[in-house]
Order: C-alpha cells, then sequence, then structure tokens
C-alpha cells in the first residue's frame, strides 16, 4: 500500500485537474429519465432511442467517466450516432456531486458495488424501466464505461450476469479489487492487485448465478498514467476462468496498429477480447476520420485510428449487415466527412476518483487513516 501523504498529494490534485472535460450540456440528444424506481445511489438517468428502433432492440448502458457527464459522453464518443446507425437504444446513468465531487461512479465504495445497493442498484432499476417502457430486448442488454465508469461497467457485470449478456471495460480496474479509498488509488497504479483465482471468486460471489457469463471486451492504453495498463489483464484473468477459456488468447490479430486478442469458450464463440492501445494514456479509443468512425476527440476521449465504440458494437453482435467488420473492406479515411473540432487530446493525465462525504456507521471510513484522507479530501474542497 502507497503512503498517507503520496494519497493525500494525488487527492489533493485533484482541485487543480479540471471539473469540465465534458462537452456542453446544451449540445445533448439525451432525454430525461424519471420515475424508474428508489434509486437508493441518487443518480440521475437519461435516454437515447433512435427514430427506427429495430424489432427486440437492444438497449446499452453507458457510463461516463470522472469529471464528464452523460451527454458529453455520448458526444466525444459518438453512441447516439452509432444507435442510429443501428437501431438499438442506450441508457446513460449519470452521477451527481453530492455524491462524488469530482462525479465519479463509487465503485470502490460497499455502499455502491455491490447487488442490489446503492449505485448498482439504481443502475439496475434504469435498465428495467427502460426495458418496459420501450419493449426492448431484456436478453440484448449491454454495459461499458471509461474508468470509474469502466470500474463500475465491472461491477454490473459481476453483480448482475443475470442481467448483461456483455460488457466493455475502457482503462478499467476488475471487479471487486478495492474497498477503500488507499485500495482504490493502490489498484489504479496496479500495486497489490489481488490473485487471479481470487479475483474470479470474487465475482463467483457477487450474485450466486452460475452461467452463462457476460462476454468481455477490454480497452487500454499502454501509456495510461491514470489506471494501469496492469488492469487488462487482470479483468482477462477475472473472467476467463468463468468461461472454461485457456490461459494463451486463442485469437491475435494487429487492427490499426494495435493488438487484439481473443479468447474463446469451449464451443469456440470468443468471449473475452482485449485491445492494447500502443501509446495511449487514459481514455476511450476514437476513429473520428474514417467513413464509418463517430465521436468527436477532446479530453479523455482520443484519436488513434481505431473507434472502440464501433468494435465494441461489432463484438456484440450489434451491427448491421454489411457494417459487421469482417463482412466488408474498411474505407479510407474522410476528414472531409463532417465538420469535426478536433481538440488537443490529453494523454496520460492523472485524473484519479474522488469520494463522496462518509454514511454514518461506514465502518471501513471511520477513524485512523480514513479520518485523515477525509480531512485532505475537505482541505482540497473536495469533500463536504
Amino acid at each position: 500500500m502507497r503512503t498517507i501523504s503520496d494519497t493525500i498529494t494525488r487527492l489533493a490534485a485533484l482541485r487543480t485537474a479540471g471539473a469540465s472535460s465534458g462537452f456542453p450540456a446544451s449540445t445533448s440528444r439525451l432525454a430525461r429519465l424519471s420515475d424508474f424506481g428508489s434509486n437508493p445511489g441518487g443518480l440521475n438517468g437519461y435516454l437515447y432511442v433512435p427514430q427506427t428502433l429495430g424489432k427486440n432492440a437492444a438497449l446499452v448502458v453507458i457510463l461516463h467517466g470522472c469529471t464528464q457527464n452523460a451527454g458529453g459522453y455520448d458526444i466525444g464518443a459518438g453512441w447516439s450516432e452509432m444507435a442510429d446507425r443501428h437501431g438499438f437504444a442506450l441508457l446513460f446513468p449519470e452521477q451527481q456531486r453530492q455524491n462524488n465531487p469530482n462525479l465519479c461512479f463509487n465503485w470502490f465504495s460497499r455502499d455502491d458495488n455491490r447487488r442490489d445497493a446503492g449505485e448498482a442498484l439504481s443502475i439496475r432499476q434504469m435498465v428495467a424501466a427502460t426495458i418496459a417502457q420501450h419493449g426492448l430486448d431484456p436478453a440484448r442488454v449491454f454495459v461499458t464505461g471509461l474508468s470509474a465508469g469502466g470500474a463500475m461497467a465491472s461491477t454490473m457485470l459481476a453483480a448482475y450476469p443475470d442481467v448483461f449478456a456483455g460488457g466493455a471495460i475502457i482503462a478499467g480496474l476488475p471487479y471487486g479489487c478495492a474497498n477503500t479509498v488507499p485500495q482504490a488509488f493502490d489498484r489504479m497504479r496496479g500495486h497489490d492487485m489481488p490473485r487471479a483465482s481470487e479475483l474470479t471468486e470474487l465475482v463467483r460471489g457477487a450474485s450466486g448465478h452460475a452461467g452463462p457469463w457476460p462476454t468481455i471486451s477490454i480497452w487500454h492504453g499502454t501509456a495510461d498514467a491514470t489506471v494501469s495498463h496492469s488492469n487488462a489483464q487482470a479483468i482477462v484473468d477475472q473472467w476467463r476462468p468463468l468461461h472454461g477459456a485457456r490461459a494463451a488468447p486463442d485469437h491475435f490479430e494487429t487492427v490499426g496498429g494495435h493488438a487484439r486478442r481473443a479468447w474463446t469458450d469451449a464451443t469456440g464463440r470468443e468471449v473475452i477480447e482485449e485491445y492494447t492501445i500502443t501509446g495511449m494514456g487514459h481514455g476511450t479509443p476514437l476513429d473520428t476520420l474514417s467513413g464509418d468512425g463517430c465521436g468527436v476527440s477532446g479530453a479523455y476521449m482520443l484519436e488513434v485510428n481505431i473507434s472502440s465504440t464501433q468494435r465494441i458494437c461489432n463484438f456484440w453482435g450489434l451491427l448491421q449487415g454489411a457494417d459487421a467488420i469482417g463482412a466488408r473492406i474498411p474505407s479510407e479515411p474522410e476528414p472531409a466527412r463532417r465538420e469535426k473540432a478536433v481538440v488537443a487530446d490529453t494523454i496520460g493525465a492523472a485524473v484519479p476518483p474522488t469520494f463522496r462525504q462518509p454514511l454514518s456507521g461506514d465502518s471501513h471510513r471511520a477513524g485512523g487513516v480514513s479520518k485523515i484522507i477525509e480531512d485532505a479530501l475537505r482541505s482540497a474542497g473536495l469533500m463536504r
């Protein structure tokens, strides 16, 4: 475990990290979701339903990263563009500042990272309400997220494997690897990760589910200075035994200059894929220039000549007909296809998650080291 002073330094750095890496809310295409349940995690919810919704349409749940919001992440990653093209619905849970001053999902908190509690239950309630309201296919529900949102996507996949057919974790962490503030920072830096067998057992014990298990798509940059790239392998190790996959990958290829590994189950179906994005820092991989790319580059939305949004959709079977990757020849880049401002990419910027004020009776945050950390949060203006 790192020293207390190291943890406090990282917490204090959040004050100057900037709280506006999202896009203007006024440009959002999303509609507010209301009356979806008891909402114990106190989250907001937003929807995007394209004008042409396919029969037995899928639902994709999208979890933004720290300092971001739902509408901004949609613009950056291009999810509603992809939904328009292929006829599936989108659900965007959104964090509120009273829960977390830096708008991170509380993936490390036992109040929020387990089945039928806190933020995890709020998201589950949103999923149920959206499926009921729009007649979506409950067997085709997927979840993805960036950074703290990626760690929360891990939580949803482990806590509700009976709900999600697949997930995609971008610059995230394995489920259950941290339950305290210092542990969260250690795991983000790749320190003291539980053993692979322990990580797998954390998933087994999260729901009582016996399978089948969600498919997993993992994305991480080799130059990520916020969440260590070693977390990608930890996620592979956590889920591989559940699928009965071998230790060595069954498939390997290079896509846009980046390595893709894949593992199959006993039937030969790919159940885990991992993309290693060469030289990329902390963020969502984008291809904004080619004819079939999507999104807008900016802070934590990084142009690297490969669209994680598009390829995640392909892995989940959401791309239609000739658009499915492998059924066509990739198109050449078309810089003039749409006028998009490309903001300088923020690569490797260290924006770790912040943490909400503890509830009374939250034993792991009371006294000792936790009190010192909380005092540091308050002095940095990150906790009330």
